[in-house]
């Protein structure tokens, strides 16, 4: 079977109530680790800021690293435009040191709630700082170039000073989050992997599906780097082996959205439209995923989860996919992992 999905992971926001974060937090790292049991390639975090989701993915991607022995673990994304590129730099280095070298490098341009948080931010941070410019410093740092000729004294002796922990081959792990013809073309001619989400750019003219393989078609065609990637969120709810309540939640949630989707919105200069969620039969997601341009047996898939479902309902959506859903795209588990039924 030629692969229609060659490599599945999943994304998590990390929902707690605002009483009991510890609690929410555990739960979304049993997560991860059923996860990984089902055979996902990849378990993404999506850093979010102002709400009751995961703030700083990196010191639970560092917890998750020890809950976990193979599956890669990834930022989705970490916003730039509110970090000091070598200490970012810095943390990703670690936390891919404690996890064996499983750490996927999702960042962006952005300072997502800037009007909310500018006061809070660094004071001597310009607020026209381009979040590109950024991006080349945090690349930079991960690179480990030496940053002076002359050894420094430390406390373990003279050392030639860069950024530690230094990982070779860190800064070929960087994904830029992307969804302008900018972000696109930047992380293309950067050698950069690209991640897109299920918000794009686009006037309506074309279908979210066509707009977002326009962009990939992009990214290829100025591609500079060794080896190009391209990973992408779809919104995945299977009814199958879901309870009466959780169909007619999953229902419920996707007509909310569906109106969204009918026609692009404005967002600053920019109109954007978005991707309509897959909720239905196992067959009918199937039949969608073939016939969504976007993949062309190279393209990661990144099923993003639905914010504020329970624990069982993002169970039985991860466990419908692997089970039902992946298999049939040509997708392989990976080895070492316990059977879908289990």
């Amino acid at each position: 079977m030629t692969a229609v999905v060659p490599e599945a992971g999943f994304i998590l926001a990390g929902n707690y109530a605002e009483s009991d974060p510890a609690a929410g937090l555990e739960s979304v790292l049993r997560l991860i680790v059923l996860g990984e049991e089902l055979g996902y390639q990849v378990a993404g975090i999506r850093q979010r800021h102002l709400e009751r989701g995961v703030s700083s993915a990196l010191p639970f991607l560092a917890a998750a690293s020890q809950r976990t022995s193979d599956i890669r673990l990834e930022t989705d994304v970490v916003p730039l435009g509110y970090e000091t590129p070598f200490r970012l730099a810095e943390d990703f280095a670690t936390v891919d040191a404690l996890s064996g070298g499983r750490v996927n490098v999702g960042v962006s341009t952005s300072s997502p709630h800037n009007e909310l948080l500018r006061e809070l931010a660094r004071p001597d941070a310009p607020a026209d700082t381009d979040g590109y410019a950024l991006v080349e410093r945090f690349l930079e740092a991960l690179a480990g170039r030496d940053l002076a000729a002359e050894p420094l004294p430390t406390p373990y002796g003279p050392q030639i000073p860069r950024i530690q922990p230094h990982v070779p081959g860190l800064r070929d792990r960087v994904q830029l989050g992307g969804g302008s013809e900018r972000s696109v073309r930047w992380a293309a001619n950067h050698g950069l992997g690209l991640l897109l989400g299920n918000i794009t750019t686009g006037d309506g003219s074309l279908s979210f599906e066509a707009a977002q393989r326009a962009q990939i078609d992009d990214y290829d065609a100025h591609f500079t780097g060794r080896s190009a990637s391209v990973g992408v969120e779809r919104v995945i709810v299977p009814l199958d082996g879901a309870t009466r309540s959780q169909r007619d939640h999953y229902r419920a949630y996707a007509a909310a959205r569906e109106e969204r989707t009918r026609q692009p919105a404005r967002h600053g200069d920019r109109s954007i439209i978005f991707q309509r969620d897959l909720v239905g039969s196992s067959d009918e997601i199937i039949e969608r995923l073939r016939a969504d341009p976007t993949f062309d047996g190279r393209t990661r898939l990144r099923v993003s989860l639905p914010y504020g479902f329970t624990d069982d309902e993002y169970a039985q959506i991860l466990t419908a996919i692997r089970s039902h859903v992946l298999p049939e795209l040509g997708w392989i588990a990976r080895t070492g992992t316990v059977s879908a039924a289990a």
